[in-house]
């Protein structure tokens, strides 16, 4: 896949074109990609994303706290997975977030991508203040000439899935629900630091993880079987998200993660870490001893949940 950048080097004629912020890459967006693809091979032509960094919220109300699915480096590797050809991540400024519709179309769509067929979501929206819809696409876009196929919603039952359905799936520590709607297992990456070395104390070591990018959500606090990927291979574990109530209940919230069958020294590695269960939310439990009793049947079922 070409990453392309404010349209560096760009060259691809008659594309077959999707557009959005793409947050999580879900089963939603993929249902939109599998078409952008298939209209890409009938048309013998090639599949282009377009996205936008920073997050266009951010820029549009900074006060706003941004909390993502994905980082732009995940994005980046989710779709080569999938089998895009090209992505244009557009630099999203407040200049940028005042063209209108029509004007987005003729000098990005057109001028910019050349484009031959347009793939869009069933809630598709664009332009300035997300005035353009399906309509004021067909409106601006007939005078040159482009197609447009609009995909239906895709869910399973009566809901349909969205990026903000996951979030609030993570803020529930709905780790299931999460894991289905995105065919995978929910990650966070990060650099192992020095934490103050308690849980070594309790018989239960643990990595403490900084993470990589600020703004990606948290599961909701609580003990979660993970599996952790290292330099040196990938280990079953559990991971706590909290305040440590027990022993601290400081206002610095950690996360740490003990693997399973480990004894290496991972000090300033960067780690990743996949969510496959919630185990319990935080406690605080009358003594550490109570902690311990815990925290070895917490290991227990962690075992047990990675084996299924």
């Amino acid at each position: 896949m070409h990453v392309h950048y404010n349209f560096d080097l760009y060259s691809v004629q008659n594309a077959v074109v999707t557009v959005g912020s793409f947050d999580g890459i879900h089963l939603g967006h993929f249902e939109i990609l599998k078409h952008l693809l298939v209209k890409a091979a009938e048309l013998s032509s090639e599949s282009v994303v377009v996205t936008f960094s920073p997050h266009p919220r951010s820029v549009i109300n900074p006060n706003h706290k941004i909390e993502l699915l994905t980082t732009l480096d995940e994005k980046i590797e989710l779709l080569r997975t999938i089998g895009i050809n090209h992505l244009v991540i557009i630099p999203f400024t407040l200049e940028f977030a005042k063209l209108s519709a029509c004007d987005f179309i003729e000098q990005i769509l057109v001028k910019k991508l050349h484009i031959k067929h347009l793939v869009v979501g069933f809630n598709h929206h664009f332009g300035r203040n997300r005035e353009g819809d399906l309509a004021k696409l067909r409106e601006c876009g007939e005078p040159y000439g482009f197609s447009i196929e609009k995909c239906e919603a895709f869910g399973f039952g009566d809901e349909n899935i969205s990026s903000s359905k996951i979030r609030n799936a993570l803020y529930e520590g709905n780790i299931e629900k999460v894991s289905k709607y995105l065919n995978r297992f929910y990650m966070l990456k990060g650099t192992v630091i020095y934490g103050n070395q308690i849980g070594r104390t309790l018989g239960f070591p643990t990595a403490n993880l900084k993470l990589s990018e600020a703004h990606k959500i948290l599961p909701k606090n609580g003990a979660y079987a993970v599996k952790v990927k290292t330099v040196t291979g990938t280990y079953g574990g559990m991971l706590n998200i909290g305040y440590r109530p027990t022993l601290l209940n400081t206002s610095n919230l950690s996360i740490e993660v003990h693997l399973f069958d480990f004894d290496s020294n991972i000090y300033e590695e960067i780690i990743e870490v996949y969510f496959v269960k919630k185990i319990r939310d935080e406690i605080k439990f009358e003594s550490a001893e109570a902690l311990k009793k815990q925290l070895a049947s917490d290991k227990l079922e962690a075992k047990y949940l990675l084996t299924l």
